[in-house]
């Protein structure tokens, strides 16, 4: 199991990322300029530049810091002696952490911010979590509840259903549609599909 770490940031680093988060939540991403980041943060421009080397630096922190909030609460799903319940407990930590992180998931799934492009070690890092859900899969496929198949396309399959729920409740359609209900219907339909 990998986990996805981030750069260690002191404290002027951590408040120029809660300020460039703020920005981003309250007035999009056009807001996201180093002088409105350091502004936000009551600081200058040169604590931007020599934290994150400017404005992509800082997004890119965003972007990590998104999976590695998102890894974490995945490695902290309990391994039980029943590998389905597990998965099940896990899509509901995916749910909980792209409503409870908006901002950070739209970093990183929903290219908010216009022309960024995560660095291959990002990248590499942000794949990891990917692997998660792909180990717990094999666990299950170990156990004999589902069938056997290459475990990173299984959970691409399972994260693509589960992604697509949670994103089209984040758009806020105004639709009456009971998204807690769907959102489980979905991961159990996936989950049922894959099944021995």
């Amino acid at each position: 199991m990998t986990t996805v770490s981030v750069v260690p940031l002191d404290e002027v680093g951590t408040t120029l990322l809660a300020a460039a988060s703020r920005l981003l939540a309250e007035h999009g991403p056009a807001a996201l300029t180093v002088r409105r980041i350091a502004a936000e943060a009551g600081m200058s421009t040169m604590n931007v530049y020599s934290r994150f080397g400017g404005k992509d630096g800082v997004v890119e922190h965003l972007f990590l810091r998104g999976f590695e909030l998102l890894a974490a609460g995945l490695e902290a799903v309990p391994h039980t002696d029943d590998p389905m319940a597990d998965l099940v407990r896990c899509g509901d930590e995916y749910r909980r952490f792209a409503l409870e992180h908006t901002t950070l998931y739209s970093v990183m799934f929903d290219r908010v911010v216009p022309l960024f492009e995560a660095s291959e070690s990002a990248s590499i890092k942000a794949a990891a979590t990917l692997q998660e859900l792909a180990d717990r899969l094999h666990l299950a496929m170990l156990a004999g509840s589902l069938r056997p198949a290459d475990p990173l396309h299984t959970a691409a399959i399972v994260w693509s259903t589960c992604h697509g729920v949670v994103s089209l409740e984040l758009k806020k359609s105004g639709l009456p549609i009971d998204w807690d209900a769907v959102y489980r219907d979905a991961c159990a339909a996936i989950i049922k599909g894959l099944a021995v």
